[in-house]
């Protein structure tokens, strides 16, 4: 049988009865801290003092320094296209990796960008049209790999329809945490509740015998279902966001259910950003994103994320998914480098998210 998790080429509860962090001391960790709160990121202060440390971000203070996030380089770099990107008759570059308008909003919204900024409905009202396109209403059933391609829509393969429900569920959670989904992301949360597999994920596979769903399809869906169940409390989707994180939980975020083997190399290294990729500590982050980091099945990968960590207390990024080139339009490329890679040396995204996920666990003792 096909691997399961392949894809196509394409609120934070601390739980009780958990033991602070066994890697470190207190001291480490408050140091590491610091070092982030000196950060010359605005983005970096803000996580660190919204989910490391847990302070309210409605404060005045902490709206003052989201507008400082507006106006860094690295948002003013991201949103250095707009205008070009945002045009009709350029639909290619709304996923185009890693520089399209879908990237770079899903990119405002992990960097704390304010919420409701209404110079973005451009970028929203493209992304809707894109992944609303009449397509993705189209289904047609199809028994073999060759007939899934033959027509235009979503391919049903025995009764499993085969979607990269990442993309609605990314632009899903990026617009609604960015504060400017309108009244359409209804019809995304639709689309990605018609087309949840009986196992809780998603999965874009066309061959016919792949029967589970996939790490990478589902953990945007969930998290895009998830942020627009508690904007609008909608019981549907808190259901499906249940159902999908037991795709994660019963295999420990990162092992087979069959031998407990580590799924995938990538699963088990750490990077910045995951993009529509998986990593344990993105797991890790959707498990505190969706309020189930209490969880006993999530205490495996939590270990693992602890024993990364590095002498100063910190965490490396150990792989990445792209390049960095600010001018020119390539796949696989950002506008920004992220901190790069290494064994040695820790990573400001990668440190303050495991923080952040170590805290949501009750693992951080500050």
């Amino acid at each position: 049988m096909r691997s399961p998790y392949s894809r196509c080429a394409n609120c934070v509860t601390v739980p009780r009865g958990h033991a602070p962090s066994r890697h470190g001391g207190t001291g480490k960790v408050n140091s590491v801290v610091e070092t982030l709160l000196r950060s010359s990121e605005p983005s970096i202060r803000w996580k660190t003092r919204v989910h490391v440390l847990g302070e309210e971000p409605d404060s005045r203070s902490l709206r003052a320094l989201q507008e400082e996030i507006r106006t860094s380089p690295r948002v003013q770099a991201l949103l250095s296209r707009r205008s070009e990107l945002g045009r009709a008759g350029t639909a290619r570059k709304v996923y185009y990796k890693w520089q399209g308008l879908h990237w770079v909003a899903a990119g405002l919204a992990d960097l704390g960008y304010p919420a409701g900024d209404e110079t973005l409905h451009p970028i929203r009202d493209r992304l809707m049209e894109y992944w609303l396109n009449p397509n993705y209403f189209r289904e047609f059933e199809a028994r073999t790999l060759r007939a899934a391609y033959e027509k235009r829509g979503v391919p049903v393969m025995m009764g499993r329809y085969r979607r990269c429900a990442s993309q609605q569920g990314n632009a899903l959670y990026s617009l609604t945490t960015l504060g400017i989904a309108d009244e359409r992301a209804d019809s995304l949360v639709e689309r990605l509740l018609h087309w949840q597999w009986p196992d809780g994920g998603w999965n874009c596979d066309r061959h016919p015998a792949a029967d589970t769903s996939s790490f990478m399809e589902t953990r945007l869906p969930m998290l895009g279902l998830a942020a627009y169940a508690r904007k609008h409390g909608a019981r549907s989707a808190e259901e499906a966001v249940r159902r999908a994180s037991e795709v994660f939980l019963r295999r420990r975020l990162f092992k087979r259910v069959t031998n407990g083997k580590v799924i995938h190399p990538d699963f088990v290294a750490l990077h910045y950003p995951l993009y529509w990729h998986y990593d344990v500590l993105g797991g890790l982050k959707a498990m505190a994103r969706i309020g189930r980091i209490g969880d006993p099945r999530c205490a495996e990968a939590l270990d693992l994320l602890e024993a990364k960590r590095l002498p100063d207390g910190g965490w490396p990024a150990e792989r990445r998914y792209y390049k960095v080139n600010p001018t020119v339009f390539q796949p696989n490329t950002d506008y920004v480098d992220w901190g790069g890679t290494s064994s040695k040396r820790m990573n400001e995204w990668v440190t303050v998210d495991a923080l952040s996920v170590l805290r949501a666990a009750g693992r951080l003792d500050l």
